[in-house]
C-alpha cells in the first residue's frame, strides 16, 4: 500500500498536497529538462491549485519547464463551468503564467471524442512525472467509473466514455495503464462523503473494475480526518 497523509480538514489538505506537488516538481526538474504534470477537476484540488499558483518555489523559469495535461475532460465547451481545463486555467494557469504552449487540454467539445482520445494520447509524453487524482463517492476517480469500459481497458492509454453515470455522459479520460505508467501519482480527498469510498479503495477487497480508486491504492494519497473516518473505523 502506497503512504496516506491524515490531515486535519481541507485547508490543511491544500496546503499539504501543494507542497507535495512543489517538491516534485522541483525534485523532477533537477533532475531532467522537462516535467509532465496531469491535472483533475473537481471542488478538491482547487485551493491547491491556487496554492502552487502563488508559491514563490515555482517562479516563471520553472513553470517554463511544466507541461499541464489533463487526467480527463467532460464534453464541454473550454469556456464551460463544467470544464476541467476552465478550472485548472482559473486557478493555475493564468495566475502562474504557465505559456500557453505548455498546456494541452483536451478538446472535448469535439463531437468525435474517439478521434478526440486517439489524438491525445499522442500528445502524452512516454512517462508522466505526476498525475493529480481526485476521488468520487462512488469509487471512481479521472472518469473510469465503476464496471466501465474504461475501467477494463488494458492497451490504450486515454479513451473516450460515452456512458459516464454523471453528467455529462460523454467525457474523455486517462485509463488504467495511464495511471499505472506514471511516475508518481497522488488522490486527494476530503469530507465525509468520500469516506466509505477512500476505505473501500485503501482497506477493502474489491474489484477495482467496481472501485477504480484501487488501481492507485499503491501511490500517494493526501486525505482529511474526514475522509480518513472509515480507515479508523471500518465498515462493518
Amino acid at each position: 500500500m502506497g503512504r496516506i497523509l491524515t490531515v486535519a480538514d481541507p485547508d490543511d489538505l491544500a496546503s499539504t498536497a501543494s507542497g507535495f506537488i512543489i517538491q516534485r516538481i522541483t525534485s523532477g526538474l533537477a533532475a531532467g529538462a522537462r516535467f509532465g504534470l496531469a491535472l483533475s477537476g473537481g471542488r478538491t484540488p482547487l485551493e491547491t491549485y491556487r496554492r502552487l499558483a502563488a508559491a514563490p518555489l515555482l517562479g516563471p523559469e520553472k513553470w517554463a519547464r511544466v507541461e499541464i495535461y489533463f487526467a480527463d475532460e467532460r464534453a464541454v465547451a473550454p469556456e464551460d463551468p463544467e470544464s476541467n481545463y476552465r478550472l485548472v486555467r482559473e486557478a493555475l494557469i493564468e495566475p502562474a503564467r504557465v505559456p500557453a504552449k505548455n498546456v494541452f487540454r483536451i478538446p472535448a467539445e469535439d463531437p468525435d471524442l474517439e478521434r478526440v482520445a486517439t489524438t491525445y494520447e499522442t500528445r502524452l509524453p512516454q512517462k508522466l512525472d505526476l498525475i493529480v487524482l481526485g476521488l468520487g463517492e462512488d469509487g471512481h476517480t479521472a472518469s473510469i467509473f465503476p464496471g466501465s469500459a474504461a475501467a477494463r481497458e488494458a492497451l490504450r492509454r486515454v479513451v473516450a466514455v460515452d456512458d459516464s453515470p454523471k453528467p455529462p455522459a460523454r467525457r474523455v479520460t486517462f485509463t488504467p495503464r495511464a495511471l499505472r505508467e506514471a511516475r508518481d501519482v497522488v488522490v486527494l480527498a476530503t469530507g465525509d462523503a468520500k469516506a466509505e469510498a477512500v476505505w473501500r479503495a485503501l482497506r477493502d477487497e474489491s474489484d477495482p473494475l467496481e472501485v477504480p480508486a484501487r488501481l492507485v491504492r499503491e501511490r500517494e494519497w493526501i486525505v482529511d480526518e474526514a475522509a480518513a473516518a472509515w480507515l479508523e473505523a471500518p465498515a462493518g
